[in-house]
Order: structure tokens, then sequence, then C-alpha cells
């Protein structure tokens, strides 16, 4: 037996198998993270070197050209770009699109480590090596100011307060903007620097031969065992500025006698303002394949409570939020299948003039495209705008199989057969037309995998999207639909009188399209001008 008779005659199983696809689907959608759009992660690897001090010449032929010239014999490697600025080096390594990302880090992670030798010994810690994320951008951002307190202590209590209470799930990070860190800043005068022979390198050196915690060990005694810290950091200005510099026999040159020591913000080069007031700004960067919209939803129930929860002296404001944009595009495609649903029955209605019939896509279209969703799901797709759009042009596609399958029932049904035998009869005549057909369309979408580029990769949730649909819509039109035709299809009953007004147009339009068709198969030397004049004006548009 066919599946279409299977089904008719074992109604629950046909229903148990559909019921399994939405419940698969559903599942999947639980798991889709939603976005603007797919993720696709550029094949670019950065290498970013901190060399305090030097000028951008230094930094070009020290650091980028030893670099540049390692990381050169990379394979794959469709560009190389680099900035030399004051005190850092950035270089960015493009790769070919079909270069793995993973593979192309650890490449450049070999040659870096290779290269690091010939750069300079004094160099702010080791070259940094980091890919280009898709989700590494913020998507929401709030701003935290205060009339009454400096950006030091926003900054602190942007970080250690509001910031933990953001630790919302689906979050992979919250970046902290315009941040100003608490640091000891040590101003010198060089004249009396002069004056006692010394230069900035024995205060460096005293710094670092003063400022340091060191182990000290134990002290054990007879039933005592004791650990013994050393206070060797400093942490105050007053002991900053007592930190002696140069000792010879009696003179000693402590710090405060040629310079002073003020605590304040490490950077200084760089402020975050709003009409002239400082701020803090806290942003979210989302973690991979996380629902956009939850986080927003979260994020706001908790924006809410902060305001209330705060000093007074602190204004919070939203500065960014991409989620609005996503939040849109998904209402507005949900809307675009709520319409396109009803013109399908308002369409379907008007050719079988039967609502019973019209309204059966609202069975069939939900199974077809909810189950969509856990093909989704299986190859790591999310909700975005292109997967949305796929749904909605797979309305239209997924109910062409169950409109066939309906009309030809809905044919035997007028010649005089029971409702079962129209449904056996007339699923099994199509049976194999609903798989070419299904199989053709589907092949129109699916090669749309194996587009290169950056566009290829942005399309390809498009295409597989549109392709699933429609697979999955043949099976439910050979399962569901001639079930459904054949236990909720009326036999012959009498016509409505919408029926009988429109009959005559479209009996005038079967006989049209007869005369037509006959008189043309009587010239069928007349197709070949025909297809020879498409061709012509293809070529010519």
């Amino acid at each position: 037996m066919s599946l279409s008779t299977t089904s008719i005659k074992r109604p629950v199983l046909a229903i148990v198998m559909n019921l399994v696809l939405v419940l698969f689907g559903v599942i999947g959608f639980k798991f889709l993270g939603v976005r603007e759009f797919p993720s696709i992660d550029p094949p670019v690897v950065s290498v970013r070197t901190a060399y305090p001090g030097a000028n951008a010449d230094i930094i070009e032929s020290q650091i980028t050209e030893p670099l540049e010239k390692a990381i050169n014999s990379i394979d794959g490697i469709k560009n190389i770009s680099s900035s030399s600025n004051q005190g850092a080096s950035v270089i960015s390594v493009e790769f070919n699109l079909d270069k793995n990302l993973e593979e192309a880090a650890n490449d450049v992670r070999d040659k870096v480590s290779q290269a690091v030798r010939q750069l300079p010994k004094d160099i702010d810690g080791l070259p940094v090596v980091s890919k280009a994320d898709a989700n590494s951008d913020a998507i929401i951002s709030m701003t935290v100011q205060s009339n009454i307190r400096n950006q030091l202590e926003i900054s602190d209590y942007a970080e250690n307060v509001i910031a933990q209470r953001l630790n919302i799930p689906g979050v992979g990070g919250i970046q902290i903007w315009g941040q100003k860190r608490y640091a000891m800043r040590i101003w010198i005068n060089p004249a009396k620097l002069a004056s006692y022979g010394l230069t900035a390198l024995d205060v460096k050196n005293a710094l670092d031969r003063e400022n340091v915690e060191l182990p000290s060990g134990k002290i054990y005694g007879d039933a005592t065992e004791l650990s013994v810290k050393t206070l060797g950091n400093l942490s105050s200005e007053e002991d900053f500025n007592e930190l002696i510099i140069k000792s010879e026999g009696n003179d000693i040159v402590r710090l405060r006698d040629v310079g002073n020591a003020v605590l304040g913000p490490e950077n200084e080069e760089s402020m975050l303002r709003e009409s002239g007031t400082p701020m803090i700004g806290l942003a979210l960067v989302p973690q991979p394949g996380a629902n956009y919209l939850e986080i927003a939803k979260e994020f706001y129930k908790r924006y809410e409570q902060l305001k209330k929860e705060l000093p007074k002296d602190f204004r919070l404001n939203i500065a960014l939020d991409n989620t609005v944009f996503v939040k849109k595009s998904v209402t507005e495609v949900g809307e675009t299948i709520l319409i396109s649903l009803l013109l399908v029955i308002l369409i379907i209605y008007l050719f079988f003039r039967d609502w019973s019939i019209a309204f059966r896509p609202l069975i069939d279209i939900p199974v077809s495209l909810i189950a969509t969703f856990f093909i989704m799901y299986l190859f790591g797709f999310s909700i975005n705008v292109l997967t949305l759009l796929a749904i909605v042009l797979s309305t239209g596609l997924v109910v062409d199989d169950g409109i066939v399958v309906t009309e030809n029932i809905f044919k035997k049904i007028e010649e005089g057969y029971s409702p079962i035998e129209a449904a056996i009869k007339g699923s099994n005549e199509i049976f194999v037309a609903v798989i070419s057909i299904s199989i053709t369309l589907a092949a129109v979408f699916f090669p749309v995998i194996f587009l290169e580029g950056f566009v290829g990769r942005l399309f390809r949730e498009f295409g597989v999207v549109i392709a699933a649909a429609v697979l999955v819509s043949a099976f439910v039109s050979l399962s569901l639909t001639p079930m459904l035709n054949a236990y909720l299809m009326k036999g012959r009953h009498k016509k409505s009188r919408f029926y009988d007004l429109t009959e005559p147009y479209f009996e005038k339009l079967t006989a049209g399209y007869g005369e037509a068709l006959a008189g043309f198969m009587k010239r069928p030397w007349m197709a070949f001008p025909i297809i020879a004049g498409c061709l012509a004006l293809i070529v010519l548009f």
C-alpha cells in the first residue's frame, strides 16, 4: 500500500505521524536563537601588540614588519592590513571564505609565537591573537551618570554592582565603555630629578624593587604553624611618596623630593560624555545562538528594578537597543504569514467554492511550517529575517501539493465516488506527480548551500529552509491531506448559491482553454518560434 492508502485506512497512524512532526518542530523552535541576520563569522584574525612609549616608526619597523613577514607564509590568506600607532600595533589577516576560522587562528598563533623572539624584549606582554566573531557586537547598552560622583566612583559602582545585576542567561559578556580604573599616577619634576643626578629609569627601578609582594614562608613551633605575610605592596599616596629612590650614607632621596604620587584614573586620554556630563556605558554581548528577544525581555525587567534601587544621584538611560529591529522584523514577518494564510484560504475558496475545503490548509500549512523548525535546529540555524522570509515564501509553496491532492479527490467525488474511495483513488493517481513537484522545488533552492562568498553564506539558511519546508509538505500532503479529505469531505451535496453563480464562468474558462489547446495542437510547429522569441527576449533583457 502507498503512504496515502495507509494513512486513509489507518487515520490514527497518520495523525500520530504528523503530530510527531509538530512535536519535534516545537522542541526545535524552543532551542532556536533569535537574531536580525544569520550568524556569519568573517574569516578575519587580528594580532595586537602593545609597546608603551614607542612611536609609530619604531612600532612599524620592530613589531609590525617582523610579524607580517611571519604571518604572510600562511596558506589561504586573502589580504593583510596593518596599523602602527603610538604604543600599539594592530595587524588584520583576512582569509578566504572556505578557510576554517578556528584553523586560521591557530595558524596565526603558531607563526606569531615563532616571531616573538625577533620582537623587542620590553614589549607589554605577548602579542594577542583574536578571531572575529559575528556575536561579539553589543545588542543593548545603557549609560550611567551622576552629578555628584566622579568617573572613578561611577566606574567602580558600574563594574562591581550594576554589571553583576545584568548577569542574564544568554549574555556572554558585559562591556564597560568609558571605564576609569583606579591607578597611582606619579608626577615627576624634571628639574628636581636632574638636581639629584637621577633619571626616570631610577624611579622605575625603585618602584619595581620596592613595590612587590613576595612569598615569605611559614614559622613552625612545637604546636603552632603560622604563615608569614610581608607587606611589600604600596597602597596609598603616602606610601608612594615615602618611597626611597636613592640612598648614599645619610643622604636619602624619596619620591616626594622629586615629584608626587596622586591616586587617579589609569587612562586620562579618553572619556565618555553626553551634553558635557561624564558617564559610563554598559553593553550586553550575547552568546552564540542566544535568543536576542529573551535577553531584551529580561534586561528591561532588571533595568526597571535597578532604577528603583540605585542611589538617587544616579541616572540610567538606554543608549542602544538593536533588539528593537529584530522584534519589529519578527512581528512584520508574523503579520505577513497571517496575511498570506488568509489569502491562500480565500483563493482556494474562490476556486472550490466550499468553506470546508478552503479551511483545510489551516491544518496542512502549520504542520509543514512547524516541522521545518526542527530542520533548522538540526542545521544550527537561527530565527532571523532571512529564515522568516523563507517561511513566508514556503506558505504558498507547501500548500501547492495539498491543493493538487484535494482537487483530484474533489473531482472523484463529483464523479460519484464515496469520500474514502475518492481519497484513495485520487491520491494514488497523483502520488508520483506530488513527489516530482516537491523534489523539483527543493532542487531549485537546495543548491544555494553550494554558493561561495559572503552572499552564499548569508542565503544558505534561506535556501535550506525553503527546500526543507517543501519536502515536509510532500509528506503531509500524501498522508494527512488524503486522510482529512476522506473523513471530513462530504459526498455529493447541494451546491451553494455562490457555486451556481460562478460555475458558468469556470465552464467558459475550461471550454476556452480546451479550444485554444486543440487549435494549438493542430499547429505544433508554432512552439518553436515561440520558444525562439522567448530566448531572444531573455538575451535582450
